[in-house]
């Protein structure tokens, strides 16, 4: 994580302080914002997991329950907001996660050679069922081959997987080229 890398309007050292605090007094600035309040509910967890873990440490755990406890929490912690998924049931909530979505376009980088996902950056009505959004995917291209086919080559894979899976409309697709790969390093 970088130091500009924000939940919201936060950074994690002010989500954490305020959890540190037991959220007394009541930030309504944080509790309002869906992104901040979605990466509280995961601190929350990435605690309770943690504490869990050195009791079942404490009372000597065997080592498989110690991996799928950490496997869990990975999964929970890198997950991102909780996007809607549009349904005509309005007794269903059905949802997929940032985190579900960057591995999908990771997993289109990986596809092109040469194309190291960085980052995908989703902004707009992400939590509005089928709403609006800008979609920005950061990457390193090795110096191989001609890097303006290889970021093509990506934002049409995925254009094409999120025109099928996402459950919002694309109103942007960016492949930005962050890094150039020279002799296996970035």
């Amino acid at each position: 994580m970088t130091d500009d890398e924000r939940f919201g309007a936060f950074t994690l050292e002010e989500l954490s302080d305020y959890l540190d605090s037991h959220r007394t007094p009541v930030r309504p600035d944080i509790e309002d914002d869906p992104e901040a309040a979605a990466a509280l509910g995961r601190l929350e967890l990435l605690r309770t997991a943690s504490r869990d873990l050195l009791d079942a440490e404490a009372v000597g755990a065997d080592d498989g329950w110690i991996a799928s406890v950490l496997t869990s929490i990975r999964t929970t912690a890198h997950a991102g907001r909780d996007i809607p998924v549009p349904d005509d049931d309005p007794a269903s909530t059905l949802v997929v996660t940032e985190g579900a979505l960057r591995a999908l376009v990771r997993a289109l980088g990986d596809d092109v050679p040469g194309v190291t996902v960085r980052r995908t950056r989703f902004t707009g009505d992400v939590e509005v069922p089928g709403g609006q959004v800008d979609v920005e995917v950061s990457i390193a291209v090795t110096a191989d081959g001609p890097v303006h086919l290889r970021a093509e080559a990506l934002r049409e894979l995925v254009a094409a997987a999120f025109s099928a899976h996402a459950p919002f409309t694309v109103r942007s697709l960016t492949v930005r080229v962050a890094d150039l790969i020279d002799g296996g390093r970035p």
